[in-house]
Order: structure tokens, then sequence, then C-alpha cells
């Protein structure tokens, strides 16, 4: 995980001119880091209020889709 902006545009500059083994490991590593951005990010929008549907569109998916990932976490009351 990384901890700066800086780690994260290393990661993706690693990630598109690498070889194989360093890229693809850069890649799991900005997709960890999206999935906790991700997180955070519906946390904040329930917790200002926002709509399944505004969240969905916010992330160019459907309500569906971002309620199937992420009710079920936040009625349980886990961040992750």
């Amino acid at each position: 995980m990384t901890d700066r902006p800086d780690d994260a545009t290393r990661l993706a500059e690693t990630a598109a001119s690498a070889g194989p083994q360093v890229g693809l490991a850069a890649v799991a590593a900005l997709r960890g880091l999206l999935e906790v951005l991700e997180v955070l990010q519906v946390d904040e929008a329930r917790a200002q209020g926002w709509s399944w549907s505004d969240i969905a569109g916010g992330l160019g998916v459907s309500k569906q889709a971002v309620h199937h990932k992420h009710a079920g976490r936040i009625r349980a009351g886990r961040r992750r």
C-alpha cells in the first residue's frame, strides 16, 4: 500500500514501463490501492446521504453492482 500520492504515481509508471514481473506486481498494488480508495469514498458518500444510484453514477457502474459490493459491508459496520 502506498502512503503518498507520488508513490501511486511511481507505481503507475512502473506498471506501464517495466518488464512483466515488475509491471504485474505494480498493477496488483494499484488494484489494492483503488479498492481501499473506493471503500473510503463510498463510505463518505453514504455518510453524506448519497443514494446508491448517485454513488453508482460517480463510479460508472450500475446501482446493483455498487450495492452488491458495498451494502453488506456497510450494514455490518465494517470499513473494508
